[in-house]
């Protein structure tokens, strides 16, 4: 096995404990899978830079809104990172090394670069998995502040968030705190690579999809509607003993699911080969 190769190195890396998972360096290797030009320590590198500029930008008392307000100038009007509306289904807005290349993405994507900055100047921020939308927060006990990296580092509060979900899904929707809690590492990853994956069914890249939903199951093994995905795709790419493998296992782990029986039905046929 090529312990070099990006599989592998995301492989490592998504297998550490939570709190050790390098992020930025995970979304790298999935860079360097898409694109094999890639060399992660440059990112890795470039991320150093963008924060030395910021850390000496920092004002001598370091209240939270104040770092933010550092590091939204910084990202917004000098560098001219921005979130990208006209073209938001290109895949290359879930790649970081993309994002960092045109300064452009999706919440979660920008999200990441907000958090690698602020990791590297000793500003503790989390992100904030918001249905419809990715945030961050300072990761302060009390803290009910929110920015969002999409909308140029736009501070929210919670009242905020319940407007922008208000107008993302045209209806008033109640915030719970479930929508605020914090994104760790590997539900981050999976997040990610679900926007992915989405992207790709649509345009029916099944292949593509193929690779999100198997590096999903690297990041956490066994989410049974992942082994579905994973198992229906390779049916359709005509893999069907894998397929089968999958497919099995998803009934096993949900024996009482609402597609148990089309799934039962596909695994008959592919029992008969």
């Amino acid at each position: 096995m090529d312990l070099t190769s990006p599989r592998q190195l995301f492989t490592l890396e998504v297998s550490k404990p939570e709190s050790q998972i390098d992020l930025g360096a995970a979304a790298l290797y999935l860079s360097q899978e898409e694109y094999p030009e890639v060399y992660p320590g440059d990112y890795l590198s470039q991320l150093d830079s963008m924060a030395a500029v910021v850390r000496k930008r920092l004002p001598s008392e370091r209240y939270p809104l104040r770092v933010v307000q550092t590091i939204n100038q910084y990202l917004y009007e000098d560098l001219g990172f921005t979130g990208n509306t006209e073209n938001y289904y290109d895949p290359g807005n879930s790649f970081l090394s993309k994002v960092l290349d045109r300064r452009m993405g999706i919440p979660i994507t920008l999200a990441l670069v907000y958090l690698e900055i602020a990791k590297r100047i000793d500003f503790p921020m989390v992100g904030v998995g918001m249905p419809g939308h990715f945030l961050t927060r300072p990761d302060f006990e009390n803290s009910e502040i929110f920015v969002d990296a999409f909308n140029q580092g736009e501070i929210l509060f919670p009242q905020d968030c319940e407007a922008r979900l208000a107008q993302i899904y045209g209806e008033n929707v109640a915030i719970q705190s479930s929508f605020l809690a914090p994104v760790h590492p590997r539900r981050f990853l999976v997040r990610m690579l679900t926007n992915l994956k989405v992207i790709y069914i649509n345009q029916q890249r099944l292949s593509k999809a193929f690779w999100a939903v198997d590096r999903i199951l690297l990041v956490i093994p066994n989410l049974p509607l992942e082994l579905r995905d994973r198992g229906l795709l390779q049916f359709q790419l005509g893999e069907w003993q894998a397929a089968l493998v999958d497919l099995e296992k998803y009934l096993k782990l949900v024996p009482q699911a609402e597609d148990a029986e089309i799934i039962k039905q596909l695994v008959r046929e592919l029992r008969k080969g």
